[in-house]
């Protein structure tokens, strides 16, 4: 496996606002327009990147011509860095993916296991040794663990890829705190960069070692997840506590709906275009979405009051 190629780009920390994908309504078509406004909106709120088309952004839901259109427009109009997940079921597809992204001015590619059938972990690591090789050193690649969706990246895995040099980090989803510590171990000795994909784990992993988040949060709040990073590097331990009691007030609210809905509705609510769900929803959960879309309504003027000393 080779190592990277040096990049002109620095590699990702801080906030990563994993963003979904406003859709053209009743289709599987981007809506760009939407799309633009809605990350304008979230880079005002102080983010230090955009990770597109991840898991918040159902990637799996749309075709590869209009992501990689999207994407290259979305490089274009953004301020801050843009990392694609280029994730696919077959190395063919994520490879084809990768290409489109490195030729649209990507600051980096994210990669997750091969999807939906099950591989052993030596089957991982030749596939993303295969990815490595082909890719050439064209681009910063970051491991993408997140087992709740696809096969999941042990902690020898990762150990054993971060090691050898061709990984410019990688974004742990897991939400597995051992997994956190062996990876921090290695972190510890070799330079890459530990992006935390789980927003509630954040104030325990960043004090030991993470370098950022990649959160989902930062879709439909990014203000707060903003302020905490900051109250964090601040070592601002009150404004830590006041804020990481925002945030489980409201991955408590979110968790209790399909993944990516609570985000998008706390998104429609303060007048971004993602009024759509994967799937038609039964009247028990649209009765709980609309209590939840009240009880939004009263704690964001709150949450950005809270917000705003660390963000000035």
């Amino acid at each position: 496996m080779g190592r990277m190629k040096s990049e002109p780009i620095s590699s990702a920390s801080g906030v990563y606002a994993a963003v979904a994908t406003p859709r053209v309504r009743d289709s599987v078509e981007v809506d760009p327009a939407a799309l633009f406004d809605y990350l304008d909106a979230i880079v005002r709120g102080g983010v230090n990147g955009i990770v597109l088309f991840g898991s918040t952004g159902e990637f799996v839901h749309f075709e590869l011509a209009d992501r990689m259109r999207v994407t290259t427009l979305a490089i274009k109009r953004c301020r801050v860095p843009l990392l694609v997940n280029v994730s696919h079921s077959s190395l063919a597809g994520a490879l084809e993916r990768a290409d489109g992204a490195i030729e649209a001015g990507a600051a980096g590619l994210l990669l997750m296991p091969p999807y939906f059938f099950r591989y052993s972990q030596e089957q991982i690591f030749s596939f993303y040794s295969e990815f490595v090789s082909v890719i050439d050193g064209r681009a910063k690649l970051y491991l993408y663990n997140i087992p709740q969706f696809t096969n999941p990246i042990s902690a020898a895995l990762a150990t054993r890829l971060l090691s050898t040099g061709a990984f410019a980090g990688i974004k742990d989803s897991s939400g597995d705190w051992q997994m956190f510590e062996a990876v921090q171990a290695l972190h510890n000795r070799l330079p890459f960069q530990l992006l935390i994909g789980s927003d509630a784990l954040y104030v325990r992993a960043f004090p030991a070692g993470a370098d950022g988040m990649v959160s989902g949060v930062a879709g439909a709040v990014p203000e707060l997840m903003v302020s905490l990073d900051r109250a964090l590097r601040a070592n601002d331990s009150d404004t830590v506590g006041r804020l990481n009691a925002r945030l489980a007030e409201f991955i408590d609210w979110v968790e209790k709906f399909p993944a990516t809905l609570g985000i998008k509705r706390a998104a429609c609510v303060r007048g971004w275009k993602l009024d759509h769900a994967s799937t038609p929803l039964d009247q028990d959960t649209l009765t709980q979405i609309n209590a939840f879309e009240r009880w939004f309504r009263e704690w964001l003027p709150i949450v950005l009051s809270e917000s705003a000393a660390m963000r000035a």
